[in-house]
């Protein structure tokens, strides 16, 4: 039993015979048969029968068809319902970043989408290894995930946008030897202790690019994700670190210096489902988290 198969029952009581429901629904009376059959075989009872060559509803088929009114109303009012819903610019909104992007975006976006109205936004921190950012979109409408320019793309079962393509630069302390160089090339840095990320995270893709280019293996003194602590350990002499030069906090014993001769660049991308930008709140998130990417940009020049 299907709403359509109801709808047709309902009109047969109402209009007298098949050729006329046929009319009214723009169907041929064959199609309006085939339901009509489909619709008696899940009934333990008949539902039309002939008067003359006519077909007329039994009782059991006006029962049925009376209670149709009362199904297609209730499904008419969960369909304004679920309209209300996408519709509605101040629903909530899930967003998931890691930790870098969540420190440069999320102040901005609360700041942007805090008039009333707007969408109500529900943040979360997630610092995952690359594979894990997109099942994270079953979770949260919105997920902010970052991959290296040359790695493959995310899988199809999301869809992506990239917001930022940022720039990996070498922190150093502000008096290292090196500090004097405009630009850095893997040879100068190879002989340097590394502070770098965990295994399975995207910088460290980088990391083996530039030992490949300054042919030998660095010497990876630390592991530590969160760059906030990393530039701290770069400044107490631990080591040199590669970190974006847009969505970290500039560290006032810190310098950034670009690198040369390996692709040192990540995407900052927004995954999501496609079936979540159906909403309109979701949409004005992900205008916003443009809005914001373009700013983080303006801050650099």
């Amino acid at each position: 039993m299907d709403e359509r198969q109801l709808r047709i029952l309902r009109e047969l009581g109402e209009l007298g015979s098949v050729t006329a429901v046929a009319e009214a629904l723009l169907v041929t009376p064959s199609a309006i048969s085939q339901q009509l059959r489909l619709l008696q075989r899940a009934m333990p009872v008949p539902l039309t029968e002939r008067q003359g060559r006519r077909l007329v509803l039994t009782d059991a088929g006006q029962a049925l068809a009376d209670a149709a009114i009362e199904v297609e109303t209730a499904l008419e009012r969960a369909r304004h319902t679920v309209a209300e819903f996408v519709d509605r610019p101040d629903g909530e909104v899930s967003v998931a970043a890691f930790h870098s992007a969540g420190s440069a975006f999320f102040p901005l976006l609360l700041r942007g989408l805090a008039a009333p109205g707007g969408p109500q936004l529900a943040l979360a921190d997630e610092d995952v290894p690359q594979t894990d950012f997109p099942p994270l979109t079953r979770q949260y409408d919105l997920v902010l995930a970052h991959r290296l320019e040359h790695a493959p793309p995310w899988p199809r079962t999301v869809t992506a946008t990239t917001l930022l393509r940022e720039p990996l630069d070498v922190a150093m302390p502000a008096d290292h030897p090196l500090a004097v160089k405009r630009r850095l090339v893997p040879r100068d840095v190879a002989g340097q202790p590394w502070i770098t990320v965990h295994d399975g995270f995207p910088l460290m893709a980088t990391i083996e690019a530039i030992a490949t280019a300054a042919g030998q293996r660095l010497h990876l003194a630390h592991r530590i994700n969160e760059f906030a602590v990393v530039a701290e350990a770069v400044a107490a002499g631990g080591g040199l670190a590669l970190m974006p030069r847009w969505t970290t906090r500039p560290h006032p014993e810190l310098v950034l210096k670009p690198l040369s001769g390996v692709r040192a660049r990540r995407h900052i991308d927004a995954l999501y489902r496609p079936e979540r930008t159906a909403r309109k709140a979701v949409r004005t998130v992900l205008t916003e988290l443009h809005r914001a990417a373009d700013a983080i940009r303006r801050q650099d020049h």
